[in-house]
């Protein structure tokens, strides 16, 4: 493809030399530079594209594309655009043959509840009969196809070539959970969404996005035109604010949803146990009688929010409720882990003061005898929340119990010292235990029956992050391996049952 037919002529400020040139790959690494290849000079956090223009050239790249004015006297080809990124996103698009505009795309924002949400409506669709993609912070899924996930939303080469593999296999929808990092790097610039979902905002992130009012305005451009005009449909929580300020914005068809009596998709009545929750629900397609695997409050937000996306887009209301019960459960979200042992235990990826409490409080409303809560801070991230995540610990919780988390390049012990004045602050008991594996053992061993374990903040990760080590370590399994240490499930003791 010529570079000409890759580009949006009206963002290219100066092209030297001859644009009609061929592009056999586009790349934003020099590494992955191949001959004929046009490369994009990216600023990002760490590291500036354009320091690396060079390498590229030299590697066989036909030209560069830079939102940087070309050096002097560069006998290459230099296109100088208004924002590299979206060039890249809009190139990508146009060289992978617009593969969006044969999908139906799904994309999730919000804080909390994006991957629960984005397997629901992946699982309502199928249910439906439509073949399927997945891309979220568990795992990229192309039909059958699983794959570990790199990014929450993969860049836009990479989305579009994730799209165009779906095309090619006759897909016909990819449901996108789209982070805030994503849009405001215009990741999924250019693409036009069939159906925007908003589950929620607290705080997060505001290391990267220095404020709330920020972090908004990211969340909030998946409802706005990204390049592609604006969504068909705006699914919105009408219980969170920043959900209602959307929805009064939002020109395009919308629905709601919420306990709120004015939501479009309420809960007429619901009850949930450690085994699942049911619910009656009230929506503009009649009543709706489901059961889910998925327990918990914050957990019937996520199936109203999937619910309320199926109606909007004309999912017949059988396949929405077979959906939902297909969903037995999703990696590391509440999943329950199960040893023959006489108490629950929960493995929930919450990293949020707001998803701990949410967490939390829908745990006590399944009436357990102690709420016993494991959770850390990861280092390099948004250290205000520290505090508040100590706090919020405490003051739920009958035990807290603060160990390390991902520390990353910090030192934990400084991490801990953050959580832990909003944990005194709290008044409640707590114990602290650097050693994460440690830790657990401490939270199964303290467990009597009838109480409830959450650990939290890893979820589905497998792997621990200690300065320039990256070690092996999957909450589930070390909960599953100490469970069998203290002799659960064995045999000679058949009091280890899970209290009703």
């Amino acid at each position: 493809m010529k570079i000409g037919q890759l580009l949006n002529r009206g963002a290219v400020l100066h092209c030297g030399l001859d644009p009609n040139l061929d592009v056999s790959s586009l790349t934003y690494d020099s590494r992955r530079v191949q001959r004929g290849s046009l490369f994009f000079a990216l600023r990002g956090v760490s590291a500036d594209g354009n320091d690396f223009f060079p390498e590229a050239l030299r590697q066989g790249a036909l030209g560069v594309v830079s939102d940087q004015a070309p050096p002097s006297d560069l006998a290459h080809l230099w296109i100088h655009v208004e924002n590299a990124r979206r060039s890249l996103a809009l190139a990508a698009r146009n060289f992978y043959g617009n593969p969006q505009g044969r999908l139906q795309l799904i994309g999730v924002t919000g804080t909390n509840g994006k991957t629960t949400t984005c397997y629901l409506v992946e699982s309502i669709l199928r249910a439906a009969g439509r073949s399927t993609g997945l891309l979220g912070t568990v795992e990229y899924r192309l039909g059958n196809l699983r794959m570990e996930s790199t990014h929450t939303t993969p860049g836009s080469l990479e989305l579009n070539v994730f799209l165009a593999d779906l095309v090619g296999q006759g897909g016909e929808a990819a449901v996108v959970e789209v982070s805030s990092h994503a849009l405001a790097q215009d990741r999924v610039y250019g693409c036009r969404f069939a159906a925007a979902v908003f589950t929620n905002l607290s705080q997060d992130h505001l290391d990267y996005h220095g404020s709330m009012e920020s972090y908004f305005a990211a969340k909030r451009k998946l409802f706005e035109d990204n390049g592609a005009g604006a969504p068909g449909l705006g699914v919105l929580n009408l219980d969170d604010s920043h959900g209602r300020e959307l929805a009064s914005a939002f020109k395009a068809p919308k629905i709601t949803y919420g306990m709120d009596r004015l939501a479009d998709v309420r809960p007429a009545s619901w009850g949930s146990t450690l085994d699942g929750l049911d619910a009656t629900l009230g929506t503009p397609s009649g009543a709706i009688a489901l059961r889910s695997s998925l327990a918990g409050e914050h957990n019937l937000f996520n199936v109203m929010a999937a619910v309320a996306t199926g109606i909007g887009l004309g999912v017949e209301v059988d396949a929405i409720v077979e959906g939902v019960t297909r969903v037995s459960s999703v990696p590391g979200r509440f999943e329950r882990i199960e040893a023959g042992q006489p108490f629950g235990v929960v493995v929930d990826y919450a990293h949020t003061d707001d998803a701990l409490q949410k967490l939390i409080l829908s745990a006590r409303k399944l009436n357990p005898q102690r709420i016993i809560t494991l959770f850390g801070c990861g280092g390099g991230r948004d250290r205000g929340k520290r505090p508040s995540m100590g706090e919020t610990a405490g003051r739920w919780s009958d035990l807290a119990i603060l160990t390390s988390d991902n520390p990353r390049t910090e030192d934990p012990l400084r991490i801990m010292n953050d959580v832990l004045v909003g944990l005194q602050k709290s008044g409640g008991e707590y114990r602290m235990e650097q050693d994460r594996r440690k830790a657990i053992h401490l939270a199964l061993e303290e467990a009597q029956p009838g109480d409830l374990v959450l650990i939290t903040g890893k979820g589905h990760e497998t792997r621990q992050i200690l300065n320039e080590r990256v070690i092996e370590f999957d909450d589930r399994e070390v909960c599953r391996s100490i469970l069998a240490d203290l002799e659960y499930g064995n045999p000679v003791r058949p009091e280890a049952r899970l209290s009703d």
